[in-house]
């Protein structure tokens, strides 16, 4: 009986996604009217709510979701998802202050005289959108409302335009820091403490001792050990998208023309080329920069990426005016001093002056860190007066990360009905019964994961297969 009631709950699940029901209400709603269902059956049939259950009632089941959530994201240690809204705060911050747009139009006129070159600006600027956005639909949106007519206009096949921007704008997913990169961690450490406890049974039933070798448990990975992880295959994905582009408009130059434009090498555009691609390289080279050397967590991260989104738009929004750029200058200037401090007189302890050399690096550290401080409050203020910039990144910063959180806990509520009917052994019974072993496990599990990213984002595919499927393919000694 529990089958049939798992077969209802994808059923009511498939129904609502298919019906563009949102999916942060969809997940959580399929699996209460699914509990309710079962609980009112077994009432009615065999007097006893829990019958239909695999194990235990329709309340702890209920209740299942919001307490796990709670209880694995209210732990001090489990702070990865804080970076979420830093990261969004960033990519919305740089889409608003239309510094995405001068990335796109400039890049455009640079590679426009390469056969193809429309696309392979499209493609590049799609991934240092993606490394500084971190979010696929501001990548898309962004592109497809400035490039897309613009290679239209110029003759460009309509396949080849509109694919380069799907495909460009889902390089957010894979190139760091990204956002699905940063649940996935979270949801993998979780997998991974299920997946000790699974292996710690495992080695007690087939040894007799209570205590496992560590050499037998599972490591667990960091969001910025997937950030490390995901960046050279990003850029192998954003090469072989630009060799596929070149080679189309070699093969059919009819289907992506050179396009040829007037004063585009002059040293004023030189100028313009390199203040517009400079200063958003320089802001993915500090966040991924001080993730790989170690220098700082992701969150942290996150901050500088969020204040140097800031920083830039602040110059950005008076553009043209007198003194546009003073506050960057002055924020480039003290990164610099600081850079001095840290080289020349290493580490700044108040509690250990010594010498005078110790007295005069912490009075260059405070006046650096004053004209860091000067220059960022600057750069705050302007894009909270101008167009009311700061005000509508909040918003939709706020909006977006509620919506990431709603999933997640809509997905924990769906994880936990999946399990209340047996779900979770059927799944497992089914993977572990297959011949070949772990790779054929894997491969499964690949093949439903590329089926569902016709029908859910990676977001919801992480939340809801990851957590059913990881715990029994780590366990697999």
């Amino acid at each position: 009986m529990e089958l049939i009631f798992l077969l209802l709950l994808i059923v009511l699940m498939a129904i609502a996604l298919g019906s563009g029901f949102p999916v942060a209400f969809a997940l959580p709603g399929s699996a209460i009217l699914t509990i309710g269902i079962a609980a009112g059956c077994g009432y009615l049939f065999a007097g006893d709510p829990n019958a239909y259950f695999a194990h235990g009632g329709p309340s702890q089941w209920l209740s299942a979701g919001a307490t796990n959530f709670r209880g694995i994201y209210w732990e001090a240690e489990r702070d990865t998802l804080i970076a979420i809204p830093l990261f969004v705060f960033m990519g919305i911050m740089l889409q608003r202050s239309k510094i995405a747009e001068d990335l796109l139009v400039t890049m455009a006129r640079l590679f426009g005289p390469v056969p193809g070159g429309l696309g392979i600006s499209v493609v590049f600027v799609g991934a240092l959108l993606a490394a500084t956005t971190g979010i696929v639909g501001a990548t898309v949106v962004a592109m497809g409302l400035i490039s897309l007519p613009a290679m239209l206009r110029n003759n460009y096949s309509v396949p080849l335009a509109t694919g380069t921007i799907a495909a460009s704008g889902t390089l957010g997913q894979i190139i760091p820091p990204s956002i699905v990169l940063i649940i996935l961690a979270d949801q993998l450490a979780s997998a991974v403490d299920q997946a000790g406890s699974l292996r710690q049974t495992l080695y007690k039933a087939s040894t007799g001792e209570l205590s496992m070798p560590s050499d037998y448990s599972v490591v667990s990975t960091s969001a910025g050990e997937m950030f490390l992880g995901a960046f050279l295959p990003g850029l192998v994905l954003v090469g072989l998208y630009m060799l596929f582009i070149l080679g189309f408009a070699l093969l059919n130059p009819k289907a992506a023309p050179a396009v040829h434009e007037e004063g585009t090498f002059t040293r004023q555009f030189a100028v313009k080329v390199v203040i517009t691609l400079v200063p958003p390289l320089a802001l993915i080279f500090l966040v991924l920069g001080s993730i790989v050397a170690g220098v700082a967590t992701v969150n942290q991260a996150g901050a500088i990426g969020a204040v140097g989104a800031m920083v830039m738009a602040g110059y950005r929004l008076r553009e043209g005016k007198r003194g546009a750029y003073s506050p960057a200058i002055i924020a480039v200037i003290a990164l610099l001093g600081l850079a001095v401090v840290v080289s020349f007189f290493g580490a700044v302890n108040i509690k250990l002056i010594e010498t005078s050399d110790d007295l005069l690096a912490l009075i260059m550290a405070i006046i650096a860190v004053s004209l860091l401080l000067i220059a960022i409050f600057w750069s705050g203020w302007r894009t909270l007066k101008l167009e009311d910039t700061l005000r509508g990144v909040m918003v939709d910063t706020a909006k977006t990360t509620s919506l990431v959180f709603i999933i997640l806990l809509g997905a924990a509520m769906l994880t936990s009905s999946f399990r209340a009917f047996g779900g979770e052994e059927l799944v497992k019974d089914f993977l572990q019964g297959l011949p070949g072993g772990f790779w054929a496990q894997f491969l499964i599990v690949m093949l439903v994961i590329f089926v569902l990213g016709f029908f859910l984002d990676f977001i919801e595919i992480a939340v809801v297969v990851v957590p059913i499927v990881a715990p029994i393919l780590l366990a697999d000694p």
